[in-house]
């Protein structure tokens, strides 16, 4: 079973760079067994399809508008994903809505997906995560841990 951890975002921007982030701070405190790619995706788009190509089961992460409260964390899963991001105007969300189609008309599309996001307050040219955002990346963090949890994955701790 191969399972793709992929965090998207565009560090320069602020809240857009929730999912580079979040795998940051999973690389740091956890190691991942065989079978388990932990990528940071950045704004890579269509670039990215050699790994969706090798993943059974695919965990996105990204900041996503979703007309909620700033810092609000949200999970989506299956056909959810591709239409969530179908009307977002980011290049690298658009760059993902290609990059599932096409690995789905390739017959690689993995058999689950499932995306954990945070409602973004700001994406301006900043290095730092608004406040609502940047409490929220833990909660993130602790629901992708989880997610891995039921999909089987034990995560050891970092050293």
């Amino acid at each position: 079973m191969n399972i793709l951890v992929l965090g998207l975002g565009n560090a320069l921007m602020s809240d857009d760079s929730l999912g580079v982030r979040a795998v940051e701070r999973l690389q740091q405190e956890y190691r991942f067994p065989d079978g388990v790619k932990v990528v940071d995706g950045g704004t890579l788009g269509l670039y990215l399809l050699p790994f969706i190509e090798e993943a059974d089961r695919a965990l996105i992460i990204d900041a996503l508008e979703m007309q909620a409260e700033p810092g609000t964390v949200f999970r989506l899963e299956g056909d959810e994903v591709p239409r969530a991001f179908a009307s977002k105007l980011s290049v690298h969300q658009m760059g993902l809505q290609d990059l599932l189609a096409v690995a789905d008309l390739q017959g690689y599309a993995p058999r689950e997906l499932v995306f954990w996001g945070v409602q973004p307050a700001s994406i301006e040219m900043k290095m730092e995560l608004s406040p609502p955002v940047a409490a929220a990346l833990n909660q993130l963090v602790d629901s992708v841990v989880k997610e891995l949890d039921r999909w089987g994955v034990t995560l050891g701790k970092a050293a």
